[in-house]
């Protein structure tokens, strides 16, 4: 689900990016501001961290003596997406293994659909390996699956969630 977060943050500006007449400050802030964004990959509270949309107040800055940097706290709004469980949610085949699918949904790049929770379809190996059901449905890699999730799991280390999916529900399944 996407998700329109306000966020507080701190950004640190070298004295070099300094300018008395406070032009090119804010510049300066904006910039630094999306670089520590586009670091930061996502967070168990907010999900994955896509943009920000509007920059709502620049805070007194603070002078760390040792360095001569400025440290400005800055409140932002930003759109995020995480996934939720019992969501229908699409995503895009990846890997095909004979224990069920490997999908990609957005940024989430570990979703995971067990054979088990794909009711009537059966794994047919091969060079390039399907799941087919009795209707010819076919899942194959680079398809588009909808699906159901049934949970997830973040993993701090990685700073990722991992899904686990299913098709068991109405109007789930390859998306033509």
């Amino acid at each position: 689900m996407y998700l329109k977060t306000q966020l507080e943050w701190n950004v640190l500006i070298s004295p070099e990016n300094l300018d008395p007449r406070g032009l090119l400050l804010q510049r300066s802030i904006i910039i630094r501001l999306l670089e520590e964004f586009a670091n930061r990959k996502a967070t168990k509270d907010h999900g994955y961290f896509l943009s920000v949309t509007t920059l709502e107040k620049i805070g007194e800055g603070k002078i760390r003596p040792e360095s001569g940097d400025v440290l400005f706290p800055v409140r932002y709004n930003c759109l995020t997406f995480k996934p939720f469980k019992g969501e229908v949610l699409k995503g895009v085949v990846d890997r095909i293994v004979k224990h069920g699918v490997f999908l990609i949904c957005g940024p989430v790049g570990n979703v995971f659909l067990s054979v088990k929770t794909m009711p009537d379809y059966q794994y047919v190996h091969g060079e390039n390996p399907t799941f087919m059901n009795n209707e010819s449905s076919k899942i194959e890699k680079g398809g588009v699956v909808r699906f159901v999730v049934l949970g997830t799991k973040w993993v701090e280390t990685e700073k990722e969630f991992q899904v686990l999916a299913s098709l068991a529900g109405d109007f789930l399944g390859p998306v033509s």
